[in-house]
């Protein structure tokens, strides 16, 4: 069983500061955890991801891996651990996102899903045990149970299906997890994923069924699909309140920094998302003060760093005029500088948020930050497919 505590409270809201362990390390929440799909951040080399912008856990995935490079090639090299240079926590995705994002190419059945690759066209299928299977191969210190992830917006009758096919899933996840074993020297966990669109009825439901299981931490899936924001927090606020007081609490594929901060206040301990590295790829970075979009012919002249707050190597030792030099000169450099900006923004965001849950002064801080860094545009969607 995964080993989690809550350090604190906040005594105006639900958000709460944890830790869990594993044994490639520990893990303090609230936690971001950059999105490295295909056994890498983009544009981002693990030396500077740990050292600099001090990921704690990063996130690949389960079907991408399994296409490419394949379970043979990462169990001849002893695991995504050993394969990608990381010795930090990994947490991999089922793979139900991208199937979900593959609806014209799959058929799902009782006993899994059916898909074509978006590689190569080829065949392939996805059952619970196989998932299972996959990660055990990955190595990754948590797994994610096969879901499905329905879309916004979406009838109830669907949902309802949608939500009982996901549970007999995680009853066959949890059976296929009980009866095998790591195949490295280290310790794996399992989490499940609460549905129901954005009907209540139906995450309780799931979130009753799925409790039976008692997994090591529930996340919640199904949300940042196209939902406004209103409801997407009506929503996380209501299930978490449904969640286990004493496992983690994830939020997938949110979101936007205003977003993650509304979503600690209602509860959620993990987040991932692929925004802060796709837009920095667009030139589009975070700051304390809002949104900067370095292509702009404004800054061809503007001599100061990214953001005056910040200490990451990109701000330490380059200007906005010189970024968007890159960007226009399109350098690949300009591509790792505003990826590492980003991802040091969000982490330590989201470090400061675990500071103010500590010393009692989250809801002020968060109120006051919510409003200086809302995105207003230039934003791309949320989501964890890179």
């Amino acid at each position: 069983m995964l080993k989690f505590s809550v350090a604190a409270t906040n005594r105006d809201s639900k958000a709460r500061a944890g830790i869990f362990e594993t044994d490639h390390g520990v893990v303090e929440t609230p936690a971001f955890m950059p999105v490295g799909t295909q056994g890498t951040v983009k544009a981002v080399n693990q030396n500077l991801l740990e050292q600099d912008i001090k990921a704690q856990i990063v996130l690949s995935n389960t079907y991408h891996l399994y296409l490419r490079p394949g379970t043979e090639i990462l169990e001849k090299a002893g695991g995504l651990h050993k394969f990608m240079n990381w010795q930090k926590p990994i947490l991999t995705d089922s793979g139900g996102y991208q199937v979900y994002s593959l609806s014209s190419l799959r058929k799902l059945r009782e006993d899994g899903v059916e898909f074509r690759s978006h590689l190569d066209g080829s065949s392939h299928f996805f059952s619970p045990e196989k998932v299972i299977q996959i990660q055990r191969s990955i190595g990754s210190d948590i797994m994610m149970v096969l879901d499905e992830c329905t879309p916004y917006p979406c009838k109830y009758e669907y949902a309802e299906k949608s939500t009982g096919l996901t549970s007999r899933w995680a009853a066959l996840n949890r059976d296929a997890f009980d009866n095998s074993k790591p195949l490295y020297d280290h310790n794996q966990f399992l989490f499940g994923i609460i549905q129901g669109s954005t009907y209540k009825d139906l995450r309780e439901i799931s979130a009753i069924e799925l409790k039976k299981f008692d997994f090591d931490g529930y996340a919640i899936g199904g949300l940042a699909v196209g939902e406004p924001a209103e409801v997407m927090y009506d929503i996380t606020n209501f299930t978490t309140d449904l969640m286990p007081k004493k496992k983690p609490r994830y939020l997938m594929g949110v979101g936007r920094p205003e977003n993650i901060l509304e979503s600690i206040d209602r509860g959620v301990d993990m987040f991932d998302c692929v925004m802060p590295t796709r837009n920095a790829r667009h030139g589009v970075l975070f700051t304390n003060n809002g949104v900067l979009t370095l292509t702009n012919a404004k800054f061809k002249d503007d001599f100061e760093k990214v953001d005056e707050n910040c200490d990451c190597y990109t701000c330490k030792n380059y200007s906005r005029a010189y970024l968007r030099h890159l960007f226009n000169a399109g350098e690949l450099l300009a591509l790792e500088l505003a990826s590492i900006h980003n991802l040091h923004f969000y982490i330590s965001l989201i470090g400061e948020a675990r500071n103010r849950i500590l010393d009692n002064t989250f809801t002020e801080w968060k109120n006051k930050t919510v409003e200086k860094i809302s995105i207003k545009n230039n934003s791309r969607e949320n989501g964890m497919e890179e």
